[in-house]
């Protein structure tokens, strides 16, 4: 079949999969550019590996480390009719490219949030590949069933206390607009911390130490984004905020357990980058398309691979002394929140509208970042050829 980017909103119902593929060797080269990483895991487990953060994080550990890879995802597979989702075919070009390369490589499919995949991935740990030094958390949900109650939770993306009303942009018509959002309930901010906050992350990593699957020493680092005051009204002090400062609660925690093992508990603050997650959340698209720019003509633009290439060269298994704020995290965003930086980006914000969006952002380059993520607008790619959306994934 022919397959074109069908985009909505912040979704593309569609991905291609030789350009899936192109994403992914594109960051694997990256990587190969910037050598190995001194001391680096051996042995990775990573929740939520197959786009974004976490695939970045599965090439980086992969190629620059030379570490045997467990991921885990939800993703939708294909059919004769339908492409998978991107981050199905992340995953086969990611497999492919490992055992090339001779590294091990195997994925789970399902609901990382239900017993049922965390026993599935316990067995496959003890079989093949014994206790792990690294455990990643990188997943991004708008829901979770709680797998003791039942009990379905849905994230909100709504402020706290008072209605928030500010920009916005429509990437579909690129039209800068108004938006007015209500206040989240009581009901929806608990919600909201069930599904983005650290019970399951800790659930995990419970379920690992009683099966004596973490290695002496053993780390572990999630994945978070703060923001700055334009983001603030609906990310880092809303209902998304309170999830975080949960997260925040479960490191500590974890991080106490694993000092038994001369471990660590990491929460690793990431500067914000065109994905899935990101492009849902309202104000995000227009604050990123005028931080790219500035940014970028900064000369201190970094997308997902070189963030987190840095995060493990410079700071978890970095040799100096690491960036760490007053809560305990690691700070990778420090250029996004350099005050020239974010001075530039607010004094854009208060004049960026419809008719001059091209000129005061890079409303382009966030297009072309999120079909990249579909496996769009790669030159290598003959977008006019048919391909076939079966591909084979061996997952377990």
């Amino acid at each position: 079949m022919l397959v074109k980017p069908k985009v909505r909103g912040f979704v593309c119902t569609t991905a291609h999969p030789a350009g899936c593929e192109a994403n992914v060797q594109e960051q694997i080269a990256y990587v190969k550019r910037q050598g190995a990483i001194a001391g680096g895991p051996k042995k990775v487990l990573i929740i939520g590996h197959s786009t974004g953060y976490g695939l970045a994080t599965r090439i980086s550990l992969a190629f620059a480390c030379g570490a045997k890879t467990l991921g885990v995802c939800f993703e939708k597979e294909p059919s004769a009719e339908h492409t998978a989702t991107a981050g199905w075919y992340n995953t086969v070009a990611f497999e492919k490219a490992a055992k090339t390369a001779g590294l091990y490589a195997k994925s789970i499919n399902g609901d990382a949030f239900s017993d049922a995949i965390k026993e599935k991935t316990i067995e496959l740990l003890k079989k093949e590949m014994g206790p792990v030094d690294l455990v990643v958390y990188s997943v991004a949900s708008p829901r979770r069933t709680h797998p003791k109650t039942g009990h379905v939770a849905k994230s909100v993306l709504k402020p706290i206390g008072t209605a928030f009303t500010g920009k916005t942009l429509d990437t579909d018509k690129a039209e800068v607009k108004n938006i007015a959002i209500e206040p989240a309930t009581a009901e929806e901010i608990a919600d909201t911390v069930q599904v983005m906050g650290g019970e399951d992350w800790e659930m995990w990593m419970e379920a690992l130490e009683k099966a004596n699957l973490l290695a002496e020493g053993c780390k572990t680092v999630s994945y978070t984004y703060i923001g700055a005051r334009q983001t603030w009204p609906i990310y880092g002090k809303a209902a998304i905020g309170k999830a975080k400062e949960d997260l925040d609660r479960a490191a500590k925690a974890l991080n106490l357990k694993l000092q038994a093992k001369q471990g660590a508990a990491y929460i690793a603050v990431m500067k914000a980058i065109v994905t899935q997650a990101s492009s849902a959340i309202p104000i995000m698209p227009l604050y990123i398309s005028l931080l790219y720019k500035v940014m970028k003509e900064a000369g201190v633009h970094e997308g997902s691979i070189e963030q987190i290439y840095r995060l493990f060269k410079t700071q978890i298994y970095g040799a100096g002394t690491m960036r760490i704020d007053d809560v305990g995290r690691i700070r990778m965003d420090e250029l996004e929140l350099r005050p020239d930086i974010q001075d530039k980006v607010e004094a854009l914000w208060s004049t960026v509208d419809t008719s001059n969006l091209n000129q005061l952002s890079d409303f382009k380059g966030y297009q072309a970042d999120f079909l990249k993520l579909f496996g769009f607008g790669f030159s290598s790619i003959d977008y006019e050829k048919e391909v076939d959306p079966v591909l084979l994934l061996e997952t377990v």
